[in-house]
């Protein structure tokens, strides 16, 4: 296998390490300076998914990125503000490498985030709202409408708005109204006419109501130009018609505004005594965490904010204003209008060869060889028939699968559910705790118990990550066993969106490892060595760091490419810097967070740091080490935090075969180190260029996914 080059930054040039560096003994690698903090990391990740906003993508995929942006940012803060505040709120110490404080944290991403909020708003009216009209597509504000449309608007609210419509006021008979976590509402004041008295109300726009209204729905002149679409922001429906929720008083204004609470659940695992009961109490319990960020019109005059402050118990840093509509997240409304104009092309997912015009069993074919998918540029279609034969095959005895999130109405689950109906053995591990995904995890482990299937929750302190599922048949020369490991979720939806590498595999020590694995899930096990598997919170974490160490002894003959989701883990990080100072030449390709400072004279100068972000979500995590010629090369679920190497269930698989293992790195690793379009890279300040700024000339951009996209099938056809 040849040897890929490392990825160059600034003018595309960089000195290759000639000879082992010693360590200067003066540099502490402990130094928080080193260290960038995960949760500013986590907003230049969302900055990056901003920029896509004014990229190359069609206009209504420009859009979608800014929906993804404000959920990205909703999640944020559900979840990372959260705990921050609680952090402050209990007087603790950071433990992490940066070392900063929890109210030094807070103070920086107030700071930063009224920044980006402020420029994701200009996007939005400068850009976005100006394009979308240009492509008859119109966001209309309601004092832009026509009198006739205004009295159409009038009827539409009498018939579907007005009745689900319950206005709260407050005052000393009448308490505060608990608002929901995101729900948009409006603060309204009124007057009464006999007493000249100012009072206050609040008023939820109703969670099923679409966002967007549109006019088509009711204005016959829409209906004569369906190329023309005109929309118009519910909550100012609602404004523009208080009075019929407030009659005889006098409608003085309103004002929109959101409140995102705490959603980070605190499990006492330990003290439960059914799991599954101890979730559905906590999830009814999120509902009402404390506030951690409002949001509010410019417009709000201080005596309405005191009363939502106040009442609301939050301060001014959880204070965020803006001049343009609040919880943009919801413009994916706009994402589903038909117009394929507007979108990226359709794509169609390969099958790989050997799968083709299958005629016979799956398992045959991986009897004869292992199948290795990148998702989504292969279909997923495969893995799903995989398990819909074994739930038919009459000689399959056994199906054992972890599932974690599988979205709705998974065919995952309804081949789960047939195997146990045709009298097989099922067992499934259901993740309860993968967050946001709670309560669609306890639906699912509810009907797979209906039917029979054996539920597993995981277990007690650890999340179960990893992707695994092991079949069981009975063939003539005996008991087989079949694997499939992925770095994605059993999920046929996200799978289109998410690259991902799957394996199917009958490797004998592989099935042995799964087997173990499924043990230790569903039964009692210290299980504390494997055979082929890396499985977290046991073998990650070591046997990563030995294969660093490897490869910092080879100094500049050492190489090591990574692709992960997130890099934050202290001592991983320390190691890469020593691999670094010894010379090795490291690429690390982190779509997400990346708490690792690149170009440090003397601690980083051999690492590079790059992220993509285009049409696809990265997701696939692989871990190459070039080791003098004798590769080690894994594959799986984990990325490199804390919380996945030692608090959750993870799996990393070894590609062992040479010509798969050269197509991984020389057509996928080396691929996605080649973009130019699409990827941005890290620099030691904690900011990320784009790469296209960094280059010499104007020459043609790569655009990594695009190219998997057309690339021809060039895994030789033996392991496809």
């Amino acid at each position: 296998m040849s040897e890929i080059p490392a990825l160059d930054t600034v003018q595309e040039k960089r000195k290759s390490a000639q000879s082992k560096q010693v360590a200067d003994p003066v540099i502490d690698l402990r130094d928080p300076s080193l260290y960038i903090n995960r949760e500013l990391s986590s907003i230049e990740f969302n900055r990056r998914v901003l920029h896509e906003t004014q990229a190359e993508h069609p206009l209504l995929e420009r859009v979608k990125f800014l929906s993804i942006f404000h959920s990205n940012m909703d999640e944020f803060f559900m979840v990372r503000v959260s705990g921050l505040k609680q952090q402050f709120k209990l007087g603790l110490t950071p433990t992490a490498a940066d070392g900063l404080l929890p109210r030094e944290q807070l103070a920086t991403i107030h700071r930063t985030l009224t920044q980006l909020f402020s420029e994701a708003n200009g996007i939005w009216r400068d850009q976005l709202l100006q394009e979308l009209a240009g492509s008859n597509i119109h966001i209309l504000r309601y004092d832009e409408l026509s009198k006739s449309q205004r009295n159409k608007l009038r009827a539409y609210y009498e018939r579907e708005i007005f009745p689900v419509l319950t206005p709260f006021a407050s005052d000393p008979s009448r308490p505060f109204p608990h608002i929901s976590n995101l729900s948009l509402n409006l603060a309204v004041q009124v007057r009464d006419p006999k007493t000249g008295d100012l009072r206050f109300a609040r008023v939820k726009v109703p969670p099923p109501l679409s966002r967007l209204v549109p006019l088509k729905r009711f204005d016959p002149d829409q209906l004569s130009t369906p190329a023309v679409q005109k929309f118009v922001w519910s909550e100012e429906v609602i404004a523009a018609n208080l009075d019929r929720l407030f009659p005889g008083m006098e409608i003085v204004a309103s004002y929109p505004f959101r409140v995102t609470r705490n959603s980070d659940m605190e499990l006492q695992e330990e003290e439960a005594d059914d799991l599954l009961l101890m979730m559905e109490e906590n999830l009814r319990q999120r509902h009402f965490g404390t506030v951690v960020r409002l949001e509010l019109d410019e417009s709000m005059p201080p005596e309405v904010r005191s009363i939502l402050m106040s009442n609301l118990r939050v301060d001014a840093y959880d204070v965020y204003t803006t001049n343009g509509p609040l919880g943009l997240s919801s413009l994916f409304e706009l994402h589903k209008l038909e117009r394929p104009d507007l979108k990226d092309k359709p794509f169609t997912p390969r099958t790989p060869p050997s799968l083709q015009n299958l005629r016979g069993s799956i398992f045959s074919v991986i009897s004869q060889r292992d199948i290795l998918f990148h998702h989504p540029y292969d279909s997923f279609s495969p893995v799903v028939n995989l398990l819909e034969q074994a739930a038919d095959d009459p000689n399959v005895l056994a199906i054992k699968t972890t599932l974690y999130r599988v979205g709705n109405n998974p065919p995952v689950l309804q081949a789960l559910k047939k195997a146990r109906l045709n009298n097989k053995q099922v067992a499934a591990v259901v993740e309860l705790k993968a967050r946001f995904d709670e309560e669609t995890n306890i639906q699912w482990a509810q009907e797979l118990e209906g039917v029979g299937v054996h539920v597993a929750y995981g277990l007690i302190g650890l999340k179960t990550h990893c992707k695994v599922s092991l079949i069981v048949r009975r063939e003539r020369e005996g008991i087989r066993r079949y694997v499939h490991l992925s770095s994605g979720n059993y999920n046929n939806v996200t799978a289109r969106v998410y690259t991902d590498i799957g394996f199917m595999t009958d490797d004998e020590e592989m099935a042995d490892d799964a087997s173990d694995l499924f043990n230790f899930l569903t039964g009692y096990s210290r299980q504390e060595a494997y055979r082929k598997f890396l499985v977290a919170p046991v073998t990650i974490r070591p046997r990563l760091l030995e294969m660093i160490r490897r490869e910092t002894e080879l100094g500049a003959k050492g190489r090591l490419i990574f692709k992960c989701n997130s890099l934050v883990d202290g001592e991983i990080i320390r190691h890469l810097y020593m691999a670094s100072q010894a010379g090795v030449k490291i690429d690390l390709i982190v779509r997400g967070i990346c708490g690792l400072r690149p170009g440090i004279a003397g601690v980083s100068d051999n690492i590079q740091v790059m992220s993509i972000v285009g049409r696809f979500l990265e997701h696939s995590r692989v871990y190459y080490f070039h080791n003098n010629g004798a590769p080690s090369l894994y594959m799986g679920s984990a990325d490199l935090m804390p919380r996945n190497l030692d608090r959750r269930v993870e799996v990393l698989f070894p590609i062992e075969e040479p010509a798969m293992q050269s197509h991984i790195v020389e057509e996928i690793l080396a691929v996605c180190l080649r973009d130019t379009a699409k990827s941005h890279i890290l620099q030691s300040d904690g900011r990320y260029i784009p790469r296209r700024f960094l280059l010499e000339g104007n020459g043609p951009l790569f655009d990594s996914q695009a190219w998997f996209m057309k690339q021809m099938d060039s895994l030789p056809a033996e392991y496809r």
